[in-house]
């Protein structure tokens, strides 16, 4: 089974983690549930933000409205299916004695949020309306 399919499984049966080496000290599994909250914060964040560009930039084009908000949407969903995947890899790595596992993601969320707000400085000031 390839490590991808096991730690989605691992997201619904969080239990079969415990079986898994030695268990790590419990501070540790706390500041990982932290990191994984916070990235759900960020989340919720990213797709309220969605929401709102949706609702409240109604003389926006609607395919720069429909495209800041789509893109604040996704990224957001990303984000949320990124944070359970990190919490299930870190907890593995901690409970193995492994080096935690290193990502990506943090690089390319940063850029997106840049460029969308980018998109959206650009909108403000040059009020692109519909």
């Amino acid at each position: 089974m390839s490590d991808f399919v096991r730690n989605v499984r691992l997201w619904f049966v969080p239990e079969e983690v415990r079986k898994e080496g030695r268990t790590p000290d419990y501070r540790f599994s706390l500041a990982n549930e932290r990191t994984f909250l916070a990235w759900l914060r960020t989340a919720l964040a990213l797709i309220g933000g969605g929401f709102a560009v949706d609702q409240f930039l109604p003389d926006l084009r609607w395919g720069w409205r429909v495209g800041l908000a789509l893109a604040l949407l996704a990224t957001g969903t990303l984000c949320a299916l990124r944070a359970v995947n990190h919490w299930v890899r870190c907890e593995r790595a901690m409970r193995r004695g492994e080096d935690l596992p290193v990502s990506r993601f943090p690089a390319v969320l940063s850029s997106v949020v840049a460029v969308v707000a980018v998109a959206m400085v650009a909108v403000v000031l040059l009020r692109w309306e519909g």
